[in-house]
């Protein structure tokens, strides 16, 4: 009970370092479809 209670518990800080690490990325205008290379996206913004 007390082990799953800490898996669970390190899932959801993981989950919510990598949400944290996409919105960080968004609002510097990274996109992950993009790659920061927009040239050969044909209006990805």
């Amino acid at each position: 009970m007390l082990a799953d209670i800490i898996v669970i518990a390190i899932l959801v800080v993981i989950v919510a370092l990598v949400i944290r690490t996409i919105i960080k990325s968004k609002k510097a205008g990274k996109s992950l479809q993009c790659g920061m290379d927009c040239s050969h996206c044909k209006g990805c913004h």
